[in-house]
């Protein structure tokens, strides 16, 4: 009814979203979103017009930043669409509702070109740090292929087909709200469970990693697994990294800088916007494309492009 109060309309379509099958990881953002909104929530439905709404959301943004706010907007659309199912309201109050914008363009991880990518390579592996804090293999692996950090942590060694010399990324890692770390077996999106050819370069690092005698990961199921056996936790990776970036020289690259780094290599040798697409496991390039293109080769061109490219490594 017009009494009712948002935050059992928000509750309400939350559930529904989980009980549908919603990623855990962006369930948890939900939740997060959810709580931030908690003494806004208190307002009744008949009292949300775009006014009081484009207010809330205008706060949210200022305590809480402009994606808690967007999350905000997000979530209220869909609860308060369940009083428009209703009957309860004629038209979606959030519909008028400005969109949130960022107050600062964002800066974005920056991409390395070859030379770059070559140097920074040869750094890590001289960094006796990187080594004892496993980011050599990991980041050799990211440089090659331009996978997500999120995938490369949930590879399994069944992925790897040395033989032909590919990488399958088959699931991804995800942090679920009083669950924890899990691996589910499928990717952002259907285009995100790809097989990506492998340079030289990544195959021996892996054969070399797998082989190993006196390395115990090459025994475990997954490729890149924690110190305790276990998969290895995309926030403690990423704060490992940060620790060690300012001494390799590059304190601003992120784990996203080399997929920025991929994609630029591709587009940099006339290579085709699909091909770039399929090897970043992008889902969609143009609606064209998607429609009437084949999806999800594997590019070995990409692999003897990342090898000549880092031939002097």
């Amino acid at each position: 009814s017009l009494d009712t109060r948002l935050a059992e309309l928000v509750a309400q379509h939350l559930d529904a979203l989980e009980r549908n099958k919603r990623s855990p990881a962006t369930m948890t953002t939900y939740r997060s979103t959810e709580r931030a909104m908690k003494k806004y929530t208190q307002l009744r439905v008949g009292d949300a017009t775009p006014g009081r709404l484009n207010a809330v959301l205008t706060t949210l943004k200022h305590e809480h930043g402009a994606n808690i706010a967007r999350h905000a907007r997000t979530i209220l659309r869909g609860a308060l669409q369940i009083a428009v199912l209703d009957d309860v309201l004629d038209a979606n109050p959030v519909a008028q509702v400005s969109r949130i914008e960022s107050d600062d363009a964002p800066k974005g991880a920056p991409a390395l070109d070859g030379l770059g990518l070559r140097t920074l390579l040869a750094q890590l592996r001289e960094s006796q740090t990187c080594r004892d804090k496993d980011l050599i293999d990991p980041i050799t692996i990211l440089i090659a292929t331009g996978l997500r950090r999120s995938e490369l942590l949930a590879l399994l060694w069944t992925d790897f087909n040395e033989k032909i010399g590919t990488l399958t990324a088959s699931g991804k890692l995800v942090r679920e709200s009083g669950k924890g770390l899990k691996r589910i077996s499928k990717g952002k999106s259907r285009s995100a469970t790809r097989t990506v050819a492998l340079p030289g370069f990544a195959v021996a690092a892996l054969l070399d990693r797998r082989d190993n005698s006196e390395d115990w990961r090459g025994e475990l199921p997954m490729i890149f697994p924690s110190t305790s056996g276990t998969y290895r936790d995309p926030d403690n990776f990423n704060k490992q990294w940060r620790k060690v970036r300012d001494d390799l020289g590059v304190p601003d690259v992120t784990s996203h800088s080399f997929r920025k780094s991929m994609a630029t290599a591709i587009d940099d040798a006339g290579l085709s916007a699909r091909i770039g697409a399929d090897q970043l496991g992008h889902s969609k390039v143009s609606m064209t494309q998607d429609t009437y293109m084949k999806r999800g080769k594997t590019h070995a061109v990409v692999a003897d492009l990342m090898d000549r490219l880092m031939a002097d490594s």
